[in-house]
């Protein structure tokens, strides 16, 4: 009996959170009225050129103009935007019309395949097909540069995706052009629906103005889809057969002076997509690779424990959001983490082949993934797997689990199994955001001793003026999760954030456009509650100017406790005890408009049984059409320990040249003292058309010896793959 009510103990946050969302609803009103939109159907033809100057624009849908959403809501401005929407059976088109009584000074960065927009002059739109607050964004920049990604919620936009779509730009005396088709094939939806959830945003990067067509409070997103408009007219669209087939091959030339290999490969493979209903699709994927993806950002570690690297390969990004689990859990405890998957002690795992499956049905959300792994490195062959459902209960509550079955070494059984609920609101008191989170998750298999089950609570406010969260998590000793990420186990964590961020109105402060008083803590206790970490992360002084400047200043207070002694560099080890510092900081940074973009940051004060300075800095610098473009950034931390001093460096630089929008050669150089190795990554990609592609990629490796000069570098490796890509859709 004991057991069975430790067991029901592990969901009790979920109960309790259930009960108080149904009495929340009682305080949540009705969204105000949404504006409309008819999408006519084109007639004739429309060349994607970025110019609107097709008969067929004549007889769009037109929305007039966009209004301010920020700063200063409804404010008017000279920034027209005039948008028209037209569809046909096998497509949607957009032509958006940005005027600018400066056309000279609009900002443009990047030509890259979702790059880094945050400095451009930009359109992005959003489409929510199913009218269940999921959805679809695309963006193009004044330079005719695009990305997109898939939104499963308010702040759970995935950059992750890329959809076969096509978009141009035309600058003009009076601003520029966009010109976007969308292929009905791209898009999951619901057939002979009459309408979709619909809204389009504009930025104006110089003055950090945004203009929406809906959702123009400052508290509103533009992926909360239950504040989008509507657009009509879309029933007429079809997604054709369901099917795309993408074969892939290559030629890799490798050169491994540390193990004395060569070898020249051929290796071919592909993804068989299959809808299996219009919201549901199956992917069949046989001898993956991604030689094309970008080298991991190197990151320098003085902690004791391990880092998380995001996932960049295309296979598993596309559907990770919906793997997504519980609340703001963020890096603290990932069920499914999918770099798991091919990557064994830093070393590659071949894979064999995969199935996935994403989509809806009806209310449920559905997302499974099996891939098996070949033999490597005295691991047997394994096969692993990965499932998620959700059920939306009603517009504001999805519930949901998750699973996962294998070990990555193939040498142990391990399953995970949890579940979580997540309640959403944009009419909070009227019109604020207010988010509730709850989990609960359990392990099984060879996991070792202690408790294996794990839960947590949150609750977030995450609005203009007041920005707070409070969050609870107790992870027992044995949850292990093997196709997850979990770098504290036996843990409970207390996190409380709060931050004031007022907007002054002229005087003194004329010159701010938003100050952020913010105030943090975390304490991390073992499972009896003896504290083992605790941080207050104070910022006394943080500004957004109205130029975009970043200025800020920081004094953060913490105290760790070691159970054992810790190496923080070789040969400088931390005696086991009690440790109470006192850190400091300060960063300034320009604005991400500018040409010149340049930052730095101190971080400095007390360290265990010493002292630490952190210095960062980075300058980053684009040409005037956004063609060429070059960033440099450094790390140096310098300990001064009574136990030894050290000093770990980070240095890394990236050049990018870009042809067109769709020829793009970016160039990414990274050493660090640690490893005392430089890693190159040279990538040129040619898009010849939406869906097919060509990478001309070569990797290269230098190391220095252990003694001696750091900077003699010899090469170590070299390896250079021409890989092509193509989509084919019956």
């Amino acid at each position: 009996m004991t057991g069975r009510r430790t067991s029901a103990r592990r969901f009790v946050p979920i109960l309790s959170f259930l009960f108080l969302t149904d009495v929340l609803r009682a305080d949540d009103n009705a969204p105000a009225n949404r504006p409309v939109l008819f999408a006519p159907t084109r007639v004739g033809d429309i060349r994607v050129d970025g110019s609107l100057d097709e008969p067929a624009w004549r007889n769009a849908g037109v929305i007039p103009d966009l209004i301010q959403q920020a700063p200063r809501p409804g404010d008017p401005t000279p920034y027209r935007t005039q948008v028209r929407v037209l569809v046909d059976s096998e497509a949607l088109y957009i032509g958006i019309t940005c005027a600018d009584p400066e056309p000279t000074r609009i900002g443009v960065h990047t030509l890259q395949r979702d790059g880094d927009m945050i400095g451009d002059d930009r359109v992005a739109v959003v489409f929510d097909t199913f009218n269940d607050r999921r959805g679809y964004y695309f963006r193009v920049n004044a330079a005719g540069a695009r990305g997109d990604g898939l939104i499963s919620g308010p702040g759970e936009t995935s950059d992750d995706w890329d959809g076969v779509w096509d978009a141009a730009v035309r600058q003009t005396d009076t601003g520029w052009t966009a010109e976007i088709r969308i292929p009905a094939a791209t898009l999951r939806f619901e057939p002979h629906a009459r309408s979709w959830g619909f809204n389009i945003e504009r930025t104006i990067a110089r003055h950090r103005l945004t203009l929406r067509w809906a959702a123009t409070t400052l508290d509103s997103r533009l992926d909360d889809l239950s504040r989008a408009g509507v657009l009509e007219g879309v029933s007429e669209i079809r997604q054709g057969l369901g099917i795309s087939i993408a074969p892939y091959a290559l030629l890799n030339a490798t050169n491994d002076r540390t193990k004395d290999v060569r070898f020249l490969k051929v290796q071919w493979g592909g993804d068989v997509r299959y809808s299996l209903t219009p919201q549901l699709d199956a992917i069949l994927t046989v001898n993956p690779d991604f030689a094309e993806t970008e080298a991991d950002a190197r990151q320098i570690n003085l902690t004791r424990f391990p880092l998380f690297f995001p996932e960049k390969r295309g296979f598993f990004l596309e559907g990770s959001n919906v793997f997504r689990f519980g609340l703001g859990l963020a890096g603290d405890f990932i069920p499914f983490y999918s770099r798991r998957i091919g990557l064994l002690d830093e070393q590659l795992v071949p894979l064999l082949g995969g199935v996935k499956v994403l989509g809806q049905a009806g209310r449920l959300g559905i997302a499974a993934l099996d891939v098996e792994a070949d033999r490597s490195q005295g691991s047997p062959r394994t096969n692993l797997m990965a499932g998620r459902v959700t059920y939306d209960i009603d517009e504001h509550l999805r519930v949901g689990t998750v699973v996962t079955n294998g070990d990555p070494s193939g040498l142990r059984s391990n399953t995970l199994a949890g579940l979580d609920a997540v309640w959403r609101t944009s009419q909070f008191h009227g019109d604020k955001n207010l988010f509730l989170g709850a989990w609960g998750a359990v392990s099984a298999g060879d996991v070792g001793n202690g408790r294996r089950s794990g839960f947590g609570v949150k609750v977030d406010y995450p609005n203009d003026l007041w920005n707070l969260a409070l969050r609870f998590d107790d992870y027992g000793e044995a949850l292990d999760p093997a196709l997850g990420f979990l770098p504290r186990p036996g843990t409970r964590q207390y996190r409380f954030s709060a931050a004031y961020q007022p907007r002054p109105e002229g005087g003194i402060f004329g010159w701010v456009r938003q100050c952020f008083f913010e105030l943090g803590s975390k304490l991390v206790t073992d499972l009896h509650g003896i504290p083992e970490t605790w941080r207050v992360f104070t910022a006394p002084f943080n500004v957004r100017t109205q130029s975009g400047e970043h200025l800020e200043a920081n004094w953060a207070p913490e105290f760790e406790r070691l159970f054992r002694p810790f190496e923080i560099a070789p040969g400088v080890v931390i005696p086991a005890g009690s440790y109470r510092f006192h850190r400091f900081r300060t960063e300034a940074q320009s604005s991400e408009h500018r040409p010149w973009r340049v930052g730095a940051t101190l971080w400095f004060g007390g360290f265990y049984t010493g002292h630490l300075t952190q210095v960062s800095a980075f300058a980053n610098w684009t040409s005037p059409a956004g063609h060429l473009s070059g960033e440099v950034s450094a790390e140096n931390d310098f300990g001064r320990l009574p136990q030894g001093d050290f000093i770990e460096r980070l240095w890394q630089a990236k050049a990018v040249y870009a042809f067109s929008t769709d020829l793009v050669l970016a160039t990414y150089l990274q050493y660090d003292s640690g490893s005392r190795a430089v890693g190159m990554n040279a990538r040129l990609r040619w898009t010849v058309n939406p869906g097919n592609d060509v990478f001309l990629v070569w990797n290269r490796g230098w190391r220095s010896p252990a003694e001696g000069n750091p900077y003699n570098l010899e090469a170590r490796s070299d390896q250079i793959v021409l890989k092509a890509r193509w989509t084919f859709r019956p």
